[in-house]
């Protein structure tokens, strides 16, 4: 009988070596394992699908068919006083009901509006009218007739110059028609005194170095109100030479709280562009542009009304956004027709998705 050196045969089922099995595996076995690769494209095209706000045209460029007419069609005005007025009251959107402020922070918001001065630009009436020689010829009439003030801010080019009511103002200056400069010796010196510290007269050197200052009575500093009648205009040291010394010297015309206007249509003007740089191709669809200027916020759709009944979140409350926080509500309309006008971006028909928007 033969003796064994190695241990007895196992009947148990063995598996088969790897050996084996090679000629039977996939061909991409030995490949290291990835996750599937999505390119922007294709994530831009899958959120298409999903979401038609956010997605339609994110990164890519919008069809142009030609010049849109949005504007002009949903705007019916024949005079420039009837733009006065339509711009006058569809600057800010009504408070809404669920704000996220508190009473201060909505007093504040209401005192803001209410301060600030009956003025629009000029290149704003131009942008609803579209007719720019019988808009000038209009406004030089109502110049003539006093019904209006126009007003020049240096610094800020021509088309920031503004239109003012003047129906309260004195009728002294409703005679001065032509231009904004108010001679040395119509008013007395307690009289200018007076009026710059209202914010109805300014001095020519703070126009030239802050074009967009507030000229409420409380802004003034009490040094500057001391010393701004004794600042002349440049190559005139020799002629008002004798002004100088009873403390008068030539002001031009302002209206109170004009400051702050200023600012707020530059941070309008600027908050416009901001959204449309968030598109790579620099234009997007004029909903797109209005949505991100709303921001998320919860709206009073069916499905939102009942996620707030089953105490889910339905979006950010208005007080959140930057439309509020900042710019006190201003409506979006009321900001694109302004840098519409101003000539900061351009309206065209994409013929699929309505209007687009497009930095010039």
């Amino acid at each position: 009988m033969p003796l064994h050196f190695t241990a007895a045969q196992s009947s148990r089922i063995r598996k088969s070596s790897g050996t084996q099995l090679s000629g039977r595996q996939s061909p991409f076995s030995r490949h290291s394992r990835a996750k599937p690769f999505r390119s922007p494209l294709g994530r831009t095209a899958l959120d298409s699908d999903n979401d038609i706000h956010s997605g339609y045209y994110k990164d890519s460029i919008l069809p142009d068919i030609g010049p849109s007419q949005y504007i002009s069609e949903t705007t019916e005005l024949n005079s420039v006083i009837q733009a006065i007025q339509y711009i006058r009251n569809t600057m800010f959107s009504d408070l809404p009901q669920r704000a996220g402020m508190n009473s201060t922070r909505i007093a504040e918001v209401l005192n803001f509006r209410r301060a600030l001065p009956p003025i629009v630009s000029v290149a704003h009436v131009h942008m609803l009218l579209n007719a720019p020689t019988k808009v000038e010829r209009e406004i030089v009439e109502l110049v003539d007739s006093a019904r209006v003030r126009k007003l020049f801010i240096p610094g800020r080019g021509f088309d920031s110059a503004g239109l003012g009511d003047l129906e309260k103002f004195l009728e002294l200056l409703r005679k001065n028609t032509k231009t904004s400069a108010v001679a040395a010796g119509i008013f007395t010196p307690e009289e200018t005194s007076s009026l710059v510290r209202a914010g109805f007269l300014v001095s020519p050197s703070s126009l030239a170095k802050h074009p967009s200052f507030d000229t409420s009575p409380t802004s003034i500093p009490a040094s500057r109100r001391s010393h701004a009648l004794n600042i002349v205009l440049p190559g005139q040291e020799i002629a008002v030479s004798d002004q100088r010394k009873s403390g008068i010297s030539s002001m031009f015309l302002s209206i109170p709280n004009l400051g702050p206007y200023l600012r707020l249509v530059g941070a309008a003007r600027t908050q416009i562009m901001t959204l449309l740089k968030k598109s790579r191709s620099g234009e997007a669809p004029l909903t797109l542009i209005r949505d991100r200027w709303d921001g998320a916020v919860e709206s009073e759709v069916y499905y939102n009304v009942s996620k707030r009944a089953r105490g889910e979140s339905a979006g950010v409350l208005p007080g959140k956004t930057k439309k509020w926080k900042e710019l006190y509500g201003m409506n979006f309309r009321w900001a694109l027709e302004e840098a519409l006008g101003s000539g900061l971006i351009e309206l065209f028909d994409t013929g699929s998705v309505g209007p687009g928007v497009r930095r010039v």
